[in-house]
């Protein structure tokens, strides 16, 4: 496999674990206002959106990296 195949499968990797992570973080809040807990002697709700916001931070990275070479391709 190339290293774009790659790039793309990771980009997809990290953009839907992210949004599952932020489903994740929700889900832990909202258990928590009833008194429950999912995850959370592991992770916080906050920490677990800092992780998803992490996630996806790379996702735009990977994103403008492609448009970029794209870019100087078509140059």
């Amino acid at each position: 496999m190339d290293l774009e195949r790659w790039i793309s499968l990771a980009s997809r990797l990290f953009f839907f674990g992210g949004f599952a992570l932020l489903a994740l973080a929700l889900v832990e809040r909202a258990a928590n206002v009833s008194g429950y807990t999912i995850v959370q002697p592991a992770f916080t709700p906050w920490r677990l959106l800092e992780i998803a916001g992490i996630l996806l931070i790379f996702v735009i990275a990977m994103q403008l990296r492609e448009v970029r070479d794209e870019l100087r391709r078509r140059a």
